[in-house]
């Protein structure tokens, strides 16, 4: 007998939150934050979490997955809005060494978040396998609006973006010093050039309820 429309509308609703508090949870705790966490955090029982995953490894690897799809949307979007390669690129630069985007664990660049978590995890495990497709698609994205030819683009865009990702890290761990400003500032200075960091580091009014960039 098939399934009711609205029990299965209902079902791919719960499985819908609880994919969407994973990511964010996963982003902000690491992959420790238990599956009792997630399922709180989605408005849902913890008894109810088998009837939409076979496993947390297999959550985290489907929450790994949203949140690249995350970081790539907006990415994405930033690139359209810009008028060439070389303003697409700086519009990724700068949009990623902010304050806010510091500021939102849950919400931000999950290699910054998640790499370390994920390094931990044995090789066979899902979540693996999605950080790296979700890396390839990044790198693939920066390497499209590097001005130099293909061979050369996607090397500068792995340079790039381990320095993003290592200067956001870093960031993170020394947050409300000075330190933490100078950080971000010398990456987008080395990045973009001199003059190009003075917005970079400055801390928004309130760290809470901004979404990443």
């Amino acid at each position: 007998m098939a399934m009711p429309r609205v029990c299965r509308a209902e079902t791919e609703k719960n499985r819908t939150a609880i994919r969407q508090a994973s990511s964010r949870l996963f982003r902000e705790q690491g992959l420790r934050a238990s599956v009792s966490d997630v399922m709180s955090a989605a408005g849902l029982t913890h008894g109810g979490f088998y009837g939409h995953f076979r496993s947390k490894d297999e959550l985290a690897a489907e929450a790994c997955a949203a949140a690249f799809a995350e970081s790539a949307a907006r990415w994405r979007k930033r690139i359209g809005n810009a008028a060439n390669p070389a303003a697409a690129r700086t519009a990724l630069i700068e949009g990623y060494l902010t304050a806010q985007n510091r500021a939102a664990i849950g919400t931000g660049c999950p290699i910054a978040a998640l790499a370390t978590d994920v390094a931990r995890e044995s090789p066979g495990k899902p979540v693996r396998s999605e950080f790296r497709a979700g890396l390839e698609r990044l790198i693939e994205m920066l390497a499209e609006v590097e001005p130099r030819p293909a061979g050369a683009a996607r090397a500068q865009a792995l340079t790039e973006l381990s320095t993003l990702v290592g200067a956001m890290v870093l960031a993170r761990a020394t947050d409300a010093t000075p330190l933490s400003d100078e950080l971000l500032q010398a990456a987008a200075s080395s990045l973009l050039g001199p003059g190009k960091d003075s917005r970079r580091g400055r801390r928004p009014r309130s760290r809470r309820g901004r979404r990443a960039r």
